[in-house]
């Protein structure tokens, strides 16, 4: 069986577009917390797994030297690494 696409994929075939994952980005930097967010041409992730499961970006957010823009940088390459699910 062949396994979901990442979204980096899902930007190839334009099923997410980069706003959409901008938006996930926002979400996860103004609020961390475990949740499924919706984007893209019905699929769903969970930022927070996506960051979690992405070693240099799990330890980057807890240095705290990290500028914004290279937390901004970090959680953008989990997202787009992620394999998100397809919203039922």
């Amino acid at each position: 069986m062949k396994p979901d696409p990442m979204t980096l994929d899902l930007l190839a075939t334009l099923d997410v577009v980069d706003d959409d994952v901008c938006a996930v980005v926002d979400a996860y930097l103004a609020d961390p917390r475990p949740r499924m967010i919706g984007f893209g041409d019905g699929y769903r992730i969970d930022p927070s797994a996506a960051v979690e499961a992405h070693p240099f970006a799990d330890q980057l957010l807890r240095q705290p030297w990290a500028s914004d823009e290279l937390r901004r940088a970090a959680v953008r390459a989990a997202i787009l690494l992620a394999r998100p699910e397809r919203a039922a």
